[in-house]
């Protein structure tokens, strides 16, 4: 078997060795790669597909780690892991305890930020370029960004900073859905040769200097030459807005040309001012079924390399997705009786289980992009006005919009409901998708309804309520994955009144308070329970805002112990919730523990593993129940 360009590549300076004609083949190499692992492993392959060539000549244009790339969101970067000496460990992506999904400042001197979140990079590279110039150095900075991020406010915030302070640094705008055509697509290519060339910007330099020193005149000949080049730029390319913002535009060019992309990089990397660069990038390319379908592969799970169809696992016997199927089923049938529902996501009709929702209601239905703070105050115009605003956006980038969720929704007290789906671990992506904080972050705000369902049913049922509550918002959370259509113990389960739980089982020794799916794990560790003669009650809260403590006091005194359980952060969640109301009804020598997430990021991992591992399975916690009971 003949070696592999790859074989030898352990490190940018061993990139660097190689001529630009050999660079193709590399690329081909590190897509192979990539697709063997992601066929295994999951994760997001078409970005990272479409991403390879602009990685490798960034890496053999710049002197990494010394010059800095700052990854935005960092789904594409996985070339950038190959090539910067963990393509032995590439294998373990996204596994427990190997390799991350996103860049991970942990993992290696070459991932300067963890990431995960849109529109963060070109900030952050900023404020690094600034404290370069601060101190005097020189080593280069580069923001890459894709066209979905470029929309998001903080994005556009970042660049008309930039332009202002002038700042020498180069954001890359990675588009993969824009497309020019053939003609100008040609002219824009020799145009941007003849810009991006080095005795280009030195004569142009060097004329803009000596008109400088021109009295009267030198300055308007400089704007009237400046003009001529914009206007003829601007007749073939995008970039007015841009160069407008303070930035040098050039492109777009085919970010799938290696040599393209590391000869442009070469030319424009010495200007010393704030430089943008637009390439055009192909969306799974290098693999057909990804560049058919690349909304498919934007993040997937295991899958088949020769059909691209996804592999079954012993996980999966109960179908995924359950919750997210199940919204976007029942907001479809309310949505039919009452005209007034209209649906709202970030970037998300697929993954928020909107999309058949868009395709029978189009007009019903706002794409905001990956703006997730517009996204809420879009909303809440439309409830001033009379709507009734259905919100669905992961409890991880809802938390983006904070303070529109208090401004514009609370503080108005606007019917509008936030459905906040991959609410608690979500596994395999880590730290920056687990949506651990939002029953922190909701729960503080005035007029705001907190709660989360057990099952598909319940959450049916509470979408159902949500629409006819007419005193204010609501927020609905539930989990990533496999759920219960119907959950143990539903059958008989009580209508959804304001404020109410529910008893799922009834005993005398300890009380335990759950909150949405945990409810489950709860009755399944009552279960175990019961073996060692300990007879617990089970209570679902159903709303983690306002909380039932009247029905949870009622069992507490009766049973003496307290667990509550949810898959959220200790802090400021529902446990401490139930703690601040039930201090002043219970006996002084109740025993209370609260089981929840610690106080730290959790890392990446199969999610029932981390469940496990944090006390959130039912067997941990049955024996937290049990040294409690046995003190």
């Amino acid at each position: 078997m003949a070696e592999r360009l790859l074989d030898s590549i352990n490190s940018p300076a061993d990139l660097k060795k190689l001529s630009t004609d050999k660079l193709p083949i590399l690329a081909q190499e590190i897509r192979e790669v990539i697709i063997k692992t992601v066929a295994s492993s999951g994760g997001h392959l078409a970005s990272s597909l479409g991403a390879v060539e602009l990685i490798i000549g960034l890496h053999y244009c710049l002197n990494t780690p010394e010059d800095i790339i700052i990854w935005d969101v960092g789904h594409q970067a996985y070339a950038h892991k190959i090539l910067t000496g963990r393509k032995d460990r590439f294998d373990t992506l996204r596994k427990q305890g190997g390799l991350s999904g996103f860049p991970n400042k942990y993992e290696s001197e070459y991932d300067v930020f963890t990431t995960g979140h849109g529109s963060t990079s070109i900030s952050t590279a900023l404020g690094i370029a600034s404290a370069r110039d601060l101190e005097n150095k020189n080593y280069k900075v580069v923001a890459v960004i894709g066209d979905a991020s470029l929309g998001g406010g903080m994005a556009l915030e970042a660049l008309n900073h930039a332009g202002h302070l002038h700042k020498n640094m180069l954001v890359i705008l990675n588009d993969n859905e824009m497309s020019i055509s053939k003609s100008v697509g040609a002219l824009s290519k020799y145009l941007n040769r003849i810009i991006t060339a080095p005795v280009y910007n030195k004569i142009r330099k060097d004329v803009e200097g000596l008109l400088s020193r021109v009295p009267r005149f030198g300055f308007s000949v400089i704007r009237s030459a400046r003009r001529l080049e914009e206007g003829l730029k601007n007749l073939l390319v995008p970039g007015m807005l841009f160069e407008e913002l303070g930035f040098r535009y050039f492109g777009p060019i085919d970010g799938n040309d290696v040599v393209m992309v590391t000869n442009t990089l070469k030319n424009i990397i010495e200007l010393n001012k704030p430089i943008l660069l637009h390439v055009l990038t192909k969306k799974g390319k290098g693999y057909s079924f990804a560049e058919k379908g690349p909304e498919k592969f934007h993040g997937v799970a295991s899958f088949n390399v020769d059909t691209g169809e996804k592999v079954a696992i012993a996980k999966d016997i109960v179908p995924e997705e359950g919750f997210t199927k199940a919204f976007g089923n029942k907001i479809i049938e309310i949505a039919r009786e009452d005209k007034k529902i209209v649906a709202i996501t970030a970037a998300m009709p697929e993954g928020t289980g909107l999309d058949k929702f868009a395709d029978l209601f189009p007009d019903r239905f706002f794409d905001a992009g990956m703006a997730e703070q517009h996204a809420v105050g879009f909303a809440a115009g439309l409830g001033k006005a009379g709507f009734k605003p259905v919100v669905a956006i992961y409890s991880t980038f809802l938390q983006r919009s904070y303070d529109q969720i208090f401004h514009d929704v609370c503080l108005q007290n606007l019917n509008v409901i936030f459905m906040l789906d991959r609410a608690g671990l979500v596994g395999e992506d880590g730290p920056t998708h687990h949506g651990a904080f939002d029953m922190s972050y909701i729960r503080n705000l005035p007029n705001i309804v907190s709660i989360a369902p057990r099952d598909e049913e319940e959450l049916k049922n509470m979408l159902s309520w949500a629409v006819s509550y007419d005193k204010g918002p609501v927020a609905i959370r539930y989990p990533r994955g496999a759920s219960y259509a119907s959950a143990p113990g539903s059958k008989n389960s009580l209508p959804i009144n304001y404020g109410k739980g529910e008893i799922l089982k009834e005993g005398r020794d300890v009380t335990m308070v759950s909150i949405g799916y945990m409810s489950n794990i709860a009755l399944e560790a009552a279960s175990f329970l019961l073996k060692d003669r300990i007879d617990a009650e089970v209570i679902n809260a159903r709303f983690i805002k306002p909380i039932d403590i009247e029905l949870i006091a009622k069992s507490v005194l009766k049973t003496g112990r307290l667990f509550t359980i949810e898959e959220g952060a200790l802090s400021g969640g529902f446990g401490s919730g139930v703690l601040e109301l039930i201090i002043d009804k219970i006996k002084k020598d109740t025993i209370i523990k609260n089981i929840a997430l610690p106080d730290k990021f959790i890392e990446h991992g199969d999610r029932q593993a981390l469940l496990d591992k944090y006390g959130l399975s039912s067997k941990k916690i049955t024996e937290a129940v049990k040294k409690e009971w046995q003190k």
